[in-house]
């Protein structure tokens, strides 16, 4: 049996913890002590390791000679910015440092970026963190851990399939959305597409013989985010297209969705119940299903809003 990660192993604390079982019991069926037992109760997500201190390296004395080579070349032209390379040879011949171009590559990789922000010329950051606790402003709870071992991105890499299935404004978008971000801030290639919105692509690319091209451009994403999957009804044909797309992905790439219906509800998507079927079968093999609830998070907002303005007309 392979081992849990930290996450799991406190996800599974919690969930026997819920079922009863007692300290004593918790420590004994997963082999930890009280204290680690105390930390998952306390807390769904693992405390962070405690990084060390840098060690001493011999490029510490020449650390001040790159820092300054690389705050002139924010001014520098593009073609007279020094490479790693130069750098290097400088270091080497100007004031005979003894270093490897590993360690120099290291620091400059590092650094770099850092000098642009304390400059004040770094770009605007394009993603602002969430703040609150999973789940706090919406009305399903989702597990925290869940949600952690999602934006871990250990599915795309294993590539095995996500289904978020809830009602309308429940926000199964939202997540889709959030988790594509966050696997291509990891460097997975992600495309997000609607699922009317692809198949048409499909379609047009079938009348204009260019099908093989698009469904292999589709295949090679590493995450295929596809959202509103039920909204409408796709004839015969499009569900084929749709198919071939999921087919050329299967245990290859991770596909993600996101429906309003249930999978007993396919049928009125796709109206082929043998090809329901299969791209059923292919969409929930080895799969995570977060089910979002049925409570429209806007309307919650709305009526929430109207209580806090007026209070009396809410009461």
């Amino acid at each position: 049996m392979p081992q849990m990660s930290k996450v799991e192993l406190y996800a599974a604390i919690r969930r026997d913890h819920r079922g009863g079982m007692s300290m004593r019991e918790l420590e004994r069926k997963h082999g930890v002590t009280w204290r680690t037992v105390r930390k998952a109760l306390d807390s769904s997500w693992p405390e962070p390791r405690k990084k060390l201190p840098p060690r001493a390296t011999t490029l510490d004395p020449y650390k001040a000679v790159i820092d300054e080579i690389l705050r002139a070349d924010l001014d520098a032209p593009r073609k007279q910015r020094h490479t790693v390379t130069r750098i290097f040879h400088r270091l080497v011949e100007e004031h005979g440092a003894d270093v490897s171009y590993g360690v120099v590559r290291y620091y400059v990789a590092g650094r770099r970026p850092e000098i642009l922000v304390e400059s004040g010329k770094a770009p605007l950051e394009a993603f602002v963190p969430q703040t609150h606790l999973p789940g706090h402003e919406a009305e399903v709870d989702i597990d925290a851990a869940t949600i952690h071992t999602l934006a871990s991105c250990e599915w795309i890499k294993k590539s095995q399939p996500l289904c978020l299935i809830g009602d309308s404004c429940t926000g199964k978008s939202h997540m889709l959305i959030a988790l594509g971000t966050e696997a291509a801030i990891k460097g997975y290639r992600v495309r997000y597409t609607l699922a009317t919105k692809l198949v048409n692509e499909l379609v047009e690319a079938a009348d204009e013989k260019q099908l093989n091209k698009t469904i292999a451009l589709y295949g090679r994403v590493d995450l295929l985010c596809i959202d509103e999957l039920g909204y409408m009804e796709l004839d015969r044909r499009g569900t084929e297209l749709l198919f071939q797309v999921l087919t050329e992905r299967e245990e290859k790439n991770s596909v993600a969705i996101a429906s309003n219906e249930s999978f007993g509800g396919w049928t009125k998507t796709f109206t082929d119940p043998r090809l329901c079927a299969a791209i059923v079968d292919r969409l929930t093999f080895n799969d995570t299903i977060i089910e979002t609830g049925t409570d429209s998070y806007r309307l919650a907002s709305t009526r929430a809003r109207a209580r806090a303005e007026d209070p009396a007309k809410a009461g």
